[in-house]
């Protein structure tokens, strides 16, 4: 009598802790996202925000703009192809428009901010970098400069975002 009721407790305490690793397992897909699986959607971002920075850039000090007009545009820019590569991703794989513009939004807003905040503040604050011209060391110095930094401060927010289901995770649920 007493080895069935020890059996009983111990089954009952095995399904116990059976649902409650399943409940870790579940949460863990998202919470073990790998410095690589960052990096790689921290570098996805990089990309469109380069494109768009350096554009930027170059049509203001091509058109003679001052500082802040030609910032604004390479920030617009950065956040046009930061959101487009996603966009472009994520219809490839069936999404109707409407809803991949959602999943852009969602994977790419905060990646972006934070990469164009810590850029452009680097070249805010690099003595002579917002009066640096195209062809000049200073200019690309700088901007490549900002885009290392940026990606460093940024891979570890994009790690802490697809670890909890947000950011490039919602990207990768369409692959």
């Amino acid at each position: 009598m007493d080895h069935s009721t020890h059996h009983a407790g111990a089954s009952h305490n095995h399904t116990v802790h059976q649902g409650h690793a399943g409940h870790e397992g579940h949460h863990g897909g998202h919470e073990g996202a790998s410095w690589g699986t960052a990096a790689k959607a921290t570098l996805h971002c990089l990309t469109g925000c380069a494109i768009g920075e350096i554009l930027g850039m170059a049509i203001g000090t091509a058109l003679m703009w001052g500082n802040v007009e030609t910032m604004v545009l390479a920030i617009v820019l950065a956040f046009v192809f930061g959101y487009s590569f996603t966009l472009f991703a994520v219809r490839r794989a069936g999404l109707d428009f409407k809803t991949a513009i959602k999943v852009a939004l969602a994977a790419d807003t905060v990646s972006i901010a934070v990469m164009e905040l810590v850029d452009n503040g680097i070249i805010a604050l690099v003595p002579g970098a917002m009066d640096a011209h195209l062809d000049e060391a200073l200019f690309w110095t700088s901007l490549l400069g900002g885009f290392v930094i940026a990606f460093l401060l940024t891979t570890p927010v994009n790690k802490w975002m697809i670890g909890r289901g947000k950011g490039h995770a919602v990207v990768h649920a369409y692959h």
